[in-house]
């Protein structure tokens, strides 16, 4: 039948574009992926299986770098505990490509590298800020090396920076403290986050200090009630 012929020859043509397709395909040469290229490169450690020395070839580069405290208390979602690590940060000028980076994490016995999207989140990960469902780890036992400037990826929100103030104040009242230099030495040798949000904002503070200090006999009850303010 006339209808049964087209159908054939169209079937057929279809078959022969097909193959003239693959064809052309295979004698094309195969195209490389895109190397990524990033200012910000982040890798994990496992101490058992890195080079002994990787800070040192670390600060030989002369890349700012940051790494985490060595996580030892985590855990994956099934409630097994993940094998120690750190999370080493590298910070550059300007792009370096995944390729380039790869040769460092294989030099260092490291994981392979990823892009890092956001430092500062990254930084704050190191100790799980705002993760409290997890393990906590101490910012002090962040290290840097070559110039990485951590202060700057520390500084807190603005809800962060409100609730530092608080607690000075509080620390204040409950130790008769109204003299600033005080609260400042305080800060500087024991409280190394109160000591930085004064050196970034401290007029509240100094104002509240200098109310306490005239207000000392001001009431702090309603007269009518007898009810304490705070």
């Amino acid at each position: 039948m006339p209808y049964a012929d087209l159908k054939k020859r169209k079937e057929v043509q279809r078959k022969s574009m097909a193959k003239a397709r693959a064809e052309k395909k295979e004698g094309q040469p195969e195209q490389k992926k895109p190397d990524k290229r990033a200012r910000a490169w982040t890798f994990i450690l496992y101490p058992e299986s890195a080079v002994e020395d990787w800070r040192d070839k670390l600060n030989e580069l002369h890349i700012p770098w940051a790494c985490s405290p060595l996580h030892n208390n985590d855990f994956n979602p099934t409630g097994e505990p993940k094998k120690s690590h750190y999370h080493v940060l590298l910070s550059f000028a300007g792009k370096k490509s995944y390729t380039q980076i790869a040769e460092i994490t294989k030099s260092l016995g490291a994981t392979v590298p990823k892009v890092c999207q956001d430092q500062k989140g990254l930084i704050r990960y190191m100790t799980h800020r705002d993760n409290p469902e997890k393990a906590q780890y101490d910012i002090k036992d962040i290290t840097v090396g070559c110039g990485f400037d951590l202060a700057e990826y520390l500084l807190p929100t603005t809800s962060e920076s409100l609730a530092l103030q608080d607690e000075m104040v509080e620390w204040c009242l409950d130790n008769q403290v109204t003299e600033f230099w005080i609260l400042k030495m305080y800060a500087i040798r024991h409280r190394q986050d109160w000591s930085l949000e004064l050196s970034r904002s401290c007029f509240q503070i100094t104002q509240f200090l200098k109310s306490l200090r005239h207000g000392a006999d001001a009431k702090t009850y309603n007269a009518e009630t007898g009810e304490q303010f705070f």
